[in-house]
């Protein structure tokens, strides 16, 4: 019987899917009555402003015939079979299909909904025709390589680019662009600098789960065609956020992974309300997990709010805000080989230890992460950490320390202004926040350490019971602190000079205050922990868990960017310049240090007992009335840097002969970039703040770079290929 429903079933299929395919399309049918050869041209224009359209693919369907249109928009293909599928591809519009019915076919070509955003414009991106090398991620791309992984190590396969997780904690991922690590790699959000005021680094763990919010990333590599002031050394990798939604909908989407992880995320659009003004988006990520190796958990959570209201045809704007706040348990230190692999040790040549007196802990062991014993578990206390809120409780895990973890959340919030002032002329503005509040962890004082393996482990057990006999701890755990605020303003002024000739100014303006405190973590057992580290007597005592100790002070960064850039096209010919300078002021204003002991010509002393944000002993905040204060004078830079590129066309169609790569001569473009960078030094190679002492004359960077590059491409879009030779 079921046999027999199975041979029916296989029948009615056959006869349906019979009578669908005898229904050919209207194009087969227009194409089998004639193979007469025709000659079509035409022109393409935007179906909205009439508007030309050159440099525009125009090709024959299941052939390798095509060609491109002119700076006019216009087109000509020879010898092709009447009723033919022709379609045109250009990048910001939708493909567009006609049939070659008669000698003349134009296409009005309608925008297409992936044209740039409005976050895309303020980003300043670079196109197939900047003279400069780069790599586009898309959305799509962005969850075939990424995983639940960190953001940069979706871009490991793009040329010239390394990322690494580093220790393997969720967020430790770091990125080098042809050799140059994040301290010369511009990041942006949205076309925001977001790397470190006082350093340069990018901390990834405060952008965990910003990639499900992403709508691409483009990573423009060397001195890249960003037109801020900012210096972009190896490149600039920005990302790009999801714009608000237009279509109402949502999505969740289940992550499980092996060792405990598991990560949910949520996101809903409004669509458009408020009679189409108004569109809302929201994406909220929880993310768990023990990790692979010992004592990486996360604990984390991740959002993303944005907002587009277009008021009138002039004015719209854009609202979003974004932040991850986290926990996670860290791997920074390297261990003896043979505590990860006993019989791998013993294979190697230059092995210099005895392998079996090695414990072996396995390849997931962690060179920070420590077991304790019942005992020792139980006399443990409470730990403290402040991450906006103040946290005092147990630790992750009971029976193991790990010293070092990490914890901060840094939100982002900005208000885009797109001001069309005419036709020729618009202001983009973007006015911006960015908090944070967090730190790392560690170990201070004088702890037990056992080296029997031939590497540093703390001995957590010997440490905790010695405290515990003592009451004061001679070791802790400690927290370095790191809470800021910049506000900033980026504002780009654009003005088309002729169809040929784009200017655009611009003023970059950031201020950031920095506190830096390092507290008492957690006294492993003991009372209390004897506080000596700061000049004022006020400040040292028996110290408590969420007490200052080592160091106490803060940092200001005034930056202030003024750029102009130009570009210019002609025919083939494709050109920009852009020249930017900066003005760097640093202050140090330190907490523990008496400004009376100190003669420096530049040493000062201000009062700072009124500042409730500085850490004291016990239950007291502020500064003291002589805390020292140091201003350096402003530090001036400059950048020029400018690309030129020609389209050399199908002028080397002669490579037709040579399978493939006579399809990469169709469409050729050669191209050069140069540049001149002066680079202020950072924050610690002007004043140090653990003596006090300040450059009066610091140096700053220089750097020089050239690049060659040659693009080509089939028109048919299926062949593309891409050669550069640079000098930084």
């Amino acid at each position: 019987m079921l046999l027999e429903r199975f041979s029916k079933a296989i029948l009615s299929f056959a006869v349906i899917f019979s009578l669908l395919t005898a229904q050919d399309d209207f194009s087969d049918d227009i194409a089998s009555e004639s193979n007469q050869k025709i000659n079509i041209s035409g022109k393409i224009t935007d179906a909205e402003t009439g508007a030309p359209i050159p440099g525009a693919n125009v090709f024959i369907q299941d052939s390798d015939i095509g060609s491109a249109s002119d700076s006019d928009g216009n087109f000509s293909i020879d010898d092709i079979i009447s009723g033919s599928e022709i379609t045109v591809s250009v990048i910001g519009y939708e493909d567009m299909t006609l049939f070659a019915d008669s000698e003349i076919l134009d296409f009005a070509m309608t925008v297409s909904a992936v044209e740039m955003s409005q976050l895309e414009v303020l980003a300043s991106r670079a196109d197939d025709k900047t003279a400069v090398a780069y790599s586009d991620v898309s959305k799509d791309e962005l969850a075939l390589r990424l995983g639940s992984q960190d953001i940069p190590l979706a871009m490991n396969l793009v040329p010239s680019v390394y990322s690494t997780n580093q220790g393997g904690g969720a967020g430790d991922a770091r990125i080098n662009v042809r050799g140059f690590n994040q301290r010369n790699v511009s990041i942006m959000i949205n076309g925001i600098p977001v790397n470190d005021m006082e350093n340069g680094w990018v901390y990834w763990s405060n952008w965990d789960g910003l990639a499900d919010a992403t709508s691409s990333i483009q990573m423009q590599k060397g001195l890249s065609a960003q037109n801020l002031a900012t210096p972009s050394i190896g490149g600039s990798m920005n990302i790009i956020t999801d714009a608000a939604a237009l279509e109402k909908g949502g999505s969740f989407k289940q992550e499980i992974g092996a060792w405990g992880f598991l990560k949910s995320t949520i996101s809903y659009n409004s669509g458009l309300i408020m009679d189409d003004k108004l569109a809302l988006s929201g994406t909220i990520v929880r993310k768990t997990g023990e990790g692979y190796y010992t004592g990486t958990w996360t604990d984390a959570w991740a959002y993303y709010f944005g907002g587009t209201y277009n008021l009138n045809e002039k004015h719209s704007f854009q609202f979003y805000a974004l932040g991850a706040p986290q926990r996670h348990g860290q791997n920074l230190y390297r261990l003896n080989i043979a505590a990860l692999d006993r019989s791998f040790a013993e294979g190697l040549a230059d092995y210099n230890a005895d392998p079996s007196e090695v414990e072996e802990c396995g390849r997931d062991c962690s060179g920070t992460g420590s077991s304790v014993s019942d005992e020792a578990a139980a006399l443990l206390g409470d730990q403290q950490w402040q991450m906006y809120t103040e946290f005092e409780g147990e630790r992750h895990e009971k029976n193991l320390i790990n010293e070092r973890e990490n914890f901060f959340h840094k939100p982002q919030v900005a208000l885009n202004h797109y001001f069309n002032i005419n036709d020729k002329m618009n202001l983009i503005s973007s006015a911006y926040w960015s908090g944070g509040m967090g730190g790392g962890t560690g170990t201070y004082g004088s702890l037990e350490w056992d080296y029997s393996n031939y590497q540093r482990v703390v001995d957590y057990d010997a440490t905790i019971l010695e405290n515990d006999s003592l009451g004061a701890s001679s070791g802790i755990l400690r927290n370095s602190n790191n809470r800021q605020t910049t506000i900033g303003l980026l504002s780009k002024l654009n003005y088309e000079i002729s169809s040929n000739f784009k200017t655009q100014v611009g003023i970059d303006y950031r201020s950031a205050r920095i506190y830096h405190v390092k507290t008492i973590r957690d006294l492993l057992g003991g009372d209390y922990f004897n506080t000596s580290d700061s000049e004022f007597d006020s400040d040292n005592g028996q110290g408590g868990l969420g007490d200052p100790i080592d160091y106490n002070y803060t940092n200001y960064v005034n930056w202030l960017g003024l750029f102009g850039q130009f570009e210019y096209s002609q025919d083939a010919l494709k050109a920009y310049a852009m020249a930017g300078m900066t003005s760097v002021k640093y202050t140090h204003w330190n907490h523990f240090k008496d400004a009376r002991n100190y003669d420096y010509s530049y040493a000062t002393a201000k009062d700072a007992s009124g500042l409730d944000f500085v850490e004291g002993l016990g239950s007291a905040t502020g500064g003291h009335e002589n805390d020292l204060y140091i201003e350096a004078d402003p530090i001036s830079t400059f950048q020029f840097k400018g690309g030129v590129l020609y389209e050399l066309g199908n002028s080397l169609s002669f490579f037709n002969i040579i399978p493939v790569l006579g399809s990469l001569s169709d469409d050729v473009d050669a191209w050069f970039n140069f540049g001149l960078i002066d680079k202020a030094p950072i924050f610690d190679q002007v004043i140090q703040d653990w003596d006090g002492k300040m450059s009066t004359n610091p140096k700053n960077e220089k750097f020089t770079a050239f690049e060659l590059g040659l693009n080509a491409q089939s028109n048919d879009g299926r062949f593309a290929a891409k050669l550069n030779f640079y000098n930084t």
